[in-house]
């Protein structure tokens, strides 16, 4: 007979056979020990629970990080990270690996990307204040921009790339830097002084921009610069005109 008459199967033992002392009084006693090696739920670490959409996916291991490993499948095989949502991946240990009978499930969520909500910037005249770039979106995407800095002369591009660790895409906006015009009015020809009626200055160039003179109207007693100044929200630059005054000349008659 056997003490314990039955081997478990949850955990090592030892267990004596005893010989029938009647059919074999000569015979000694047995003992076998039985070692129960206790299932392994396999390990797996490094995975991520999220990802960014369209990501390079990450790679399911096939042995776990326990010692020793456990090798196995996974269902699905791979991650795709271009559908959104959760997705459950099951390992499934090869046979002949004492492992849990649970399946070890591992859940991955594909995030979708955001766009950075930047607001576009109004065409602005070369040579004022550029607008600054700022490091954070509205949405709270925090990022570098390339160039770093807004160019007052010149229109172009600018580029938001976010800082990893973000489900974010880049976003990029276009700047319209206006160049100044500049006031066509004629050069005045030069005026006798005194005399001759200085013609008035107009407050429209002739290229249609419009503004103010200082001084306002033309002295006909002295030479003098005059400053033509556009209205605001004009995108142009002001103009001078010299105007000359000539004096009078006496005839050169010699008396008798």
């Amino acid at each position: 007979t056997w003490s314990p008459a039955v081997v478990s199967n949850t955990a090592s033992g030892s267990y004596v056979f005893t010989p029938n002392p009647v059919l074999f009084p000569c015979a000694t006693t047995q003992t076998l020990n039985v070692t129960v090696t206790p299932l392994i739920t396999p390990i797996f670490t490094g995975i991520p629970s999220t990802v960014c959409q369209n990501a390079t996916a990450p790679i399911l291991p096939l042995n776990s990080n326990n010692i020793p490993s456990i090798s196995g499948m996974w269902s699905p095989a791979t991650v795709d990270t271009s559908i959104l949502g959760p997705v459950t991946y099951t390992f499934t240990p090869n046979s002949g690996q004492c492992t849990s009978v649970t399946p070890t499930m591992v859940t991955i969520t594909v995030v979708q990307n955001v766009t950075p909500n930047f607001a576009s910037i109004a065409p602005f005249c070369s040579g004022t204040t550029a607008p600054i770039l700022t490091s954070t979106s509205p949405n709270g995407i925090i990022g570098t921009w390339m160039p770093a800095t807004i160019n007052n002369a010149t229109s172009g591009s600018y580029v938001f790339t976010p800082n990893p660790n973000q489900c974010a895409t880049t976003q990029t906006l276009n700047i319209t830097v206006i160049q100044r015009a500049t006031p066509d009015f004629q050069p005045i020809s030069p005026i006798c002084t005194g005399r001759t009626t200085p013609p008035a200055l107009n407050n429209t160039a002739p290229n249609g921009i419009t503004g103010t003179w200082s001084p306002a109207t033309i002295d006909n007693t002295a030479s003098g610069s005059y400053v033509f100044t556009p209205d605001s929200n004009q995108c142009s630059n002001t103009q001078t005109l010299d105007v000359v005054i000539t004096p009078l000349s006496n005839p050169g008659f010699v008396s008798f």
